[in-house]
């Protein structure tokens, strides 16, 4: 099953979750309380008339537009490469993104999501993203680079979980593709595994009618298990998701204090642990499942990011107060990319359909000029 208005909803929803926390990421919840109150940031913190947004969404476009590249090249030539190749050659072209403030604007060799303007500013990357990325030194689950589990593997892989449908590759290789696109920099297990997790209950709940997010996270905890059954920091991971949803249960714990015995949401796991948290305990009310994900004194932008991709994924784009929508800095590309994840290549090497602009985005990258 496939449905547009799920597609949309999970990477608007990871917009709006990424735009409402980036205001108050590094800002003790303290202080996040003293200036917006006793509810914290419940509204967006405009910058020039914008929600800004920050390299969360940014690198979650770019692994789209991987994803639609290699697709692409498939189609057209006959073979393809790995997903994950693909989605390490767009990374490099968002890396020339995080300098364009400085150096300016450089030509895209394979997305074409550097040719739009607001896409060309440095907003807080991780720094093993970009030292990473910058020396080519790229990883895999196989032969990991480095040691790190950061957030920046999991909070840019929704839109694997959102493209397969489970036709062309089982459950368990789509799982593996959104491993093997955060081990591209981030080395340890729990870099990783959290990776496939968040992959596997957003393709869950954006392909299923009946599902619900309590049942996509329990189908993904018994992913893992089978995928990486040797991980040395395997039981870590599924403890702490259990407790996620042991804390979404209890109503005489404040959810404020509930997220601090999770974590502050800087290393994947706890990031993870934080967005099943807020999905769960406010399952069917988007807004006040963002305002709990990005209210205290962690990487609230990433955590906001991640709980909206899950609960778009799962109430999609219809659920999303309108206030959250308005401003969102490049909503109409966040929603163009979702609709060509939702659309798919249908040129094909030997076929006489033509798409134009489709060839301008992911042949010749040479959209929107």
């Amino acid at each position: 099953m496939k449905d547009k208005d799920k597609y949309r909803g999970c990477l608007i929803g990871g917009a709006v979750g990424d735009a409402l926390g980036y205001a108050v990421e590094f800002v003790e919840d303290s202080h996040i309380f003293q200036q917006y109150g006793e509810r914290g940031i419940t509204e967006y913190s405009l910058v020039n008339g914008v929600a800004q947004i920050s390299d969360d969404t940014q690198m979650t476009l770019f692994t789209a537009n991987g994803l639609l590249l290699g697709t692409t090249r498939g189609m057209i030539r006959g073979i393809m490469g790995t997903y994950p190749s693909y989605i390490a050659l767009c990374y490099k072209d968002w890396l020339k993104t995080q300098t364009a403030d400085e150096f300016g604007f450089e030509k895209p060799e394979y997305s074409w999501l550097n040719n739009v303007p607001e896409m060309n500013h440095s907003r807080a990357p991780g720094c093993t993203c970009i030292s990473y990325l910058m020396h080519d030194n790229l990883g895999s689950t196989t032969d990991p680079r480095n040691d790190s589990k950061g957030c920046g593997g999991v909070m840019r892989v929704a839109p694997i979980g959102l493209y397969f449908e489970g036709k062309r590759y089982t459950p368990d290789q789509i799982d593996m593709i959104g491993a093997e696109a955060a081990a591209l920099t981030h080395g340890h297990e729990l870099g990783y595994i959290p990776a496939a997790m968040l992959v596997h209950i957003i393709h869950i709940l954006s392909h299923s009618e009946n599902a619900t997010v309590l049942d996509a996270v329990n189908d993904a905890k018994e992913s893992i298990v089978r995928l990486f059954p040797k991980a040395e920091h395997l039981r870590e991971m599924v403890d702490l998701t259990n407790k996620a949803i042991q804390l979404a249960t209890e109503d005489d714990i404040d959810e404020f204090d509930a997220i601090r015995e999770l974590g502050q949401g800087w290393v994947a796991e706890e990031t993870l642990a934080i967005a099943i948290y807020c999905s769960l305990k406010y399952t069917n009310d988007f807004e006040k499942a963002m305002i709990a994900s990005v209210n205290h004194s962690g990487d609230s932008d990433s955590t906001g990011a991640v709980t909206g991709n899950i609960l778009g994924a799962y109430l999609g784009l219809k659920a999303i107060p309108e206030k959250f929508l308005t401003n969102l800095e490049l909503r109409e590309t966040i929603l163009e990319i979702a609709d060509d994840l939702f659309n798919d290549c249908k040129i094909s090497e030997y076929g006489s359909y033509r798409d134009d602009v489709w060839e301008r985005k992911y042949i010749y990258h040479t959209y929107p000029n």
